[in-house]
């Protein structure tokens, strides 16, 4: 069997691959790269919006994309992005909400207590619910729930129902949460543990 001269012929086994300094792992986790950040956090697209100039040529149209990013275990952000395609006004959406990540105080996968929330002419309600019930809840609050690691809510919209409003004001309500052990720690008190009562003795029959 002839030997193969990598001189002559074909060569193309045996090039390399473009040169360039590895990344280490540090570098592979870090915000925005392809490693653990990358895999845990979600991004949901709540709305595309496109707009249009007329100008002397015809129409340039732009589109702006608002964006739910979270990691399910309390930290949610919300931005909008803008650029003339969709695909880059949802990459700049993205890049921005997790900039913009915000920690909120959840009760296991539900909400602590009952809050209203107002921003604009949207007011949203989120009540908390038993185990089991999910997330009842349109899909723009459900985008902002979900991304945070809420599953067993009630709510609902009672006022507009512009996507960036409703966005904005169930954030402000899940930041408005706050849990008992924060309101009796800011107050200086200590929750005192009740004791759980005893199940009754059986009495003896009576000789």
């Amino acid at each position: 069997m002839a030997e193969i001269n990598p001189s002559e012929g074909d060569t193309q086994q045996f090039s390399r691959g473009p040169r360039g300094r590895r990344k280490s792992a540090a570098e592979a986790t870090e915000p925005g790269g392809e490693g653990q950040e990358s895999q845990e956090l979600i991004e949901k697209v709540v709305f595309i919006n496109r707009s249009a100039k007329v100008v002397k040529g015809g129409r340039r149209f732009n589109f702006s994309a608002l964006v739910v990013v979270g990691d399910k275990r309390g930290r949610v952000g919300v931005a909008l992005g803008k650029a003339g395609e969709v695909a880059d006004a949802i990459r700049r959406g993205g890049e921005l909400a997790r900039t913009r990540m915000v920690s909120v105080s959840l009760k296991d996968v539900t909400i602590p207590h009952e809050v209203l929330s107002e921003f604009g002419g949207a007011r949203v309600l989120l009540r908390p619910a038993s185990p089991g019930t999910g997330i009842i809840a349109g899909k723009t609050v459900r985008a902002v729930l979900e991304s945070a690691g809420v599953k067993d809510v009630l709510t609902k919209s009672l006022g507009s129902k512009n996507a960036a409003n409703v966005v904005k004001a169930t954030l402000n309500a899940l930041l408005s949460l706050r849990l008992r052990e924060d309101i009796y720690k800011s107050r200086g008190l200590e929750i005192r543990k009740i004791a759980k009562p005893e199940p009754p003795q059986a009495v003896p029959p009576a000789p």
